[in-house]
């Protein structure tokens, strides 16, 4: 509250009872923080339980989790978002579009990876998280220290994409996405559960994608098994962040040049057309956006945490993401890469970074990329590298046969 006594203007701080304000003022007034604090859209449904945990206990039953066995744990919680916060009344569902409308550019010549566009600027765990605790500081401010709130992005057990629904920010895609008719599904989700009885909005009641497949189509791996259904397990972008272990063979040449993550179902999507571009300078592209995949190659451990400490990229670790850029010199074919992958085939401690390389090697299939492998072959004690090494070798034999064959024709 501001007053003005002899032309001197004294603030006087003031903390509204909960009795002082009808929940549909309170509510206002916590959406207008929220946009204030640089939120695109917000919404508030009930704490209680998400509409779709059935689903996602089916969805757990068939396996389409893969290896992310954590999803697993604290089905309570999941089920309830009062196990989280006993006294928990409203959820404030927060999004916040990530989109940039043009594609970065690397300052090199080389072979060019792509990543998400999610991860293009900083870590957006740690951008939301501070909104959302500022939204609760807002609250305490206004009604008192009674209030307590517990804030997640991405981060805890709960079904974020089903309490948007409930809070009307918009609808599960044939992608899985939560889409929303204003800004699109570039976007990052946050919730603030909170003590305070807040009104709910009206949750979105059906899907917007009509007939529409083209999530579906496009996928290059098959991982939208159906409408509304992810099968992780090929999702480019649970292959090349979620998964710590070696990609499948027979998956990897439809991973083409991305390194982490994948934006291909929703850069189809009719309702991305005219996605909101992200108001968050966060957000804005890095030089992580585009790498150099031969310079990927080249990363120590500490030069790997340095590099992407502030990105969303470390969840891949070096191992994953050095793999990942096996896979994708060796869908470019790159010539100038055979030095780096031989030199990680015969040092890199990890066997998983030296299976891929040899994977990338015998996809290049040069003399030179085929003459390290052969040298390998016998000195390899790891059994997986052993067979990686083995398979390439008699794969570059047979395009060599192949070539001949079609030479003499």
């Amino acid at each position: 509250m501001l007053k003005r006594f002899y032309g001197v203007t004294i603030v006087f701080m003031v903390t509204v009872n909960l009795t002082d304000l009808t929940p549909v003022q309170l509510s206002q007034l916590v959406k207008q923080k929220a946009k204030e604090l640089g939120f695109d859209l917000v919404g508030i449904a009930s704490a209680g339980k998400p509409v779709t945990y059935p689903h996602f206990e089916r969805w757990l039953e068939m396996g389409f989790h893969g290896a992310m066995t954590y999803m697993e744990r604290r089905k309570a919680e999941r089920m309830d978002v009062r196990s989280l916060m006993p006294d928990g009344k409203s959820v404030i569902v927060v999004a916040i579009s990530y989109f940039v409308p043009c594609e970065p550019a690397g300052n090199f010549e080389g072979a060019k990876g792509l990543v998400a566009k999610y991860a293009w600027g900083l870590d957006y765990h740690e951008i939301l998280l501070r909104k959302l605790e500022a939204l609760l500081d807002y609250l305490k401010a206004l009604l008192g220290n009674w209030v307590n709130g517990k804030a997640y992005v991405d981060t805890g057990p709960i079904l974020e994409r089903d309490f948007a629904v409930q809070a009307g920010l918009g609808w599960f895609g044939k992608n899985t996405c939560l889409i929303s008719p204003q800004i699109g599904s570039h976007l990052f989700l946050g919730e603030l559960i909170v003590n305070v009885p807040l009104i709910p909005d009206e949750p979105f009641s059906r899907s917007h994608c009509g007939k529409c497949s083209r999530c579906i189509v496009a996928c290059p791996t098959g991982a939208l098994v159906s409408p509304y259904k992810l099968d992780a397990r090929r999702c480019i972008s649970y292959l090349t962040i979620e998964l710590q272990g070696s990609i499948p063979r027979d998956l990897r040449p439809l991973i083409g040049s991305w390194v982490f993550g994948c934006d291909i179902c929703q850069d189809v999507c009719p309702w991305n057309r005219k996605a909101k571009p992200t108001q968050e300078e966060s957000f804005k592209p890095k030089p992580w956006a585009a790498p150099d995949l031969i310079e990927l190659l080249k990363l120590s451990e500490d030069e790997f945490r340095e590099k992407f400490k502030h990105s969303p990229l470390k969840r891949a670790k070096r191992v994953g993401l050095i793999r990942n850029a096996c896979i994708a010199l060796g869908n470019l074919r790159e010539v100038q890469a055979v030095p780096l992958l031989a030199n990680l085939l015969h040092n890199d401690p990890s066997p998983i970074v030296r299976e891929h390389a040899a994977w990338a090697l015998g996809k290049i299939g040069t003399r030179e990329a085929i003459d390290e492998l052969i040298k390998v072959a016998e000195s390899e004690t790891n059994e997986v590298v052993r067979r990686e090494i083995m398979t390439s070798l008699k794969e570059c034999e047979r395009s060599e046969t192949n070539l001949e064959r079609a030479l003499r024709c």
